[in-house]
């Protein structure tokens, strides 16, 4: 079972403002990444066909704090952990670290909670549904050890 995953990346141009610092939106992308990234890990997708119907996953809680800015072409990893596994969803927790400082820094942490749940479009109406079985065997929560407090900003 898996309970965490790491995404790497650097930050393009187009992510950030005029003063070259990554916009603050694009934190929640690059969360939205590792997600999705984390799903594929497993052989599943965010947006699936299973014996429930059509089953997706919609954000109903998403926060980030921002210790320190990441600027264009940083080297940047996403360390995403299962926080909490709930019958019908699941709370990831992020780390945002810059690779390219020496020692690596901390620059962000952010949380998202996402909600199984099977879409009919012909009705256009979500239902939130139970973690399938399938899935639920694949994704754990993470030891509580790693959710120390964030650091504090220099």
């Amino acid at each position: 079972m898996a309970c965490e995953f790491k995404l790497r990346r650097q930050v393009e141009f187009a992510e950030t403002d005029m003063a070259g610092i990554m916009h603050f939106a694009n934190y929640f992308r690059f969360m939205e990444e590792a997600e999705h990234a984390f799903f594929r890990s497993l052989g599943l997708s965010i947006h699936m066909k299973t014996d429930e119907g059509l089953v997706t996953w919609p954000r109903v809680h998403a926060e980030c704090d921002y210790l320190l800015p990441l600027r264009f072409e940083d080297d940047v990893e996403v360390h995403l952990r299962v926080q909490e596994r709930k019958p019908k969803a699941i709370h990831f927790h992020f780390v945002f670290r810059r690779l390219n400082a020496s020692p690596p820094e901390e620059v962000a942490r952010g949380r998202v909670i996402t909600v199984c749940v099977t879409y009919d479009p012909a009705a256009g109406r979500m239902s939130a549904i139970e973690i399938p079985p399938a899935v639920a065997a694949l994704i754990e929560p993470a030891p509580q050890a790693g959710f120390a407090p964030a650091q504090e900003a220099r």
